[in-house]
């Protein structure tokens, strides 16, 4: 993950995450904020990404990239994902990796996950104040490399 990939956001509801999303994966990657909407809208159609414990990992395939990207918000507020253990998200890590990338999007999704079942992990991530100490998290964690 590039630290250019990692936000603070207010964003007041799911479709404005969704948004959010798509614009950091833009900034950062310089691939087209419509179509990677469209396809986490796709993707949420399905069923939500809420992973629960406070955190969403909405995530999608896409032609246009070539290897797993990874995006970070940090909410500045609780907003509801429809998560199914119904706790409001506070932290976003959105994924979109290449459509033929079946292993290496599933080993993406689960550094992810691991990262964010560490009760410590979770928490300096909840209380992260800047945009530079989130991506410090990530990095000292390893998830750098991750996507």
């Amino acid at each position: 993950m590039l630290p250019e990939a990692v936000h603070c956001a207010s964003c007041a509801n799911k479709a404005a995450i969704l948004g959010e999303l798509a614009k950091g994966f833009a900034s950062a990657y310089e691939i087209p904020a419509d179509q990677v909407l469209d396809a986490l809208r796709e993707r949420e159609v399905l069923g939500s990404t809420g992973f629960g414990r406070g955190v969403a990992m909405p995530h999608a395939r896409l032609d246009l990239v070539d290897r797993p990207l990874a995006v970070l918000l940090h909410l500045d507020r609780d907003v509801d994902f429809d998560a199914a253990d119904g706790v409001p998200v506070r932290l976003v890590m959105g994924l979109v990796s290449p459509s033929d990338a079946g292993v290496q999007h599933l080993h993406a999704l689960a550094a992810m996950s691991r990262l964010t079942r560490d009760e410590r992990m979770l928490h300096q991530l909840f209380d992260a104040s800047s945009e530079e100490e989130l991506y410090s998290i990530i990095a000292n964690a390893g998830l750098r490399d991750a996507a």
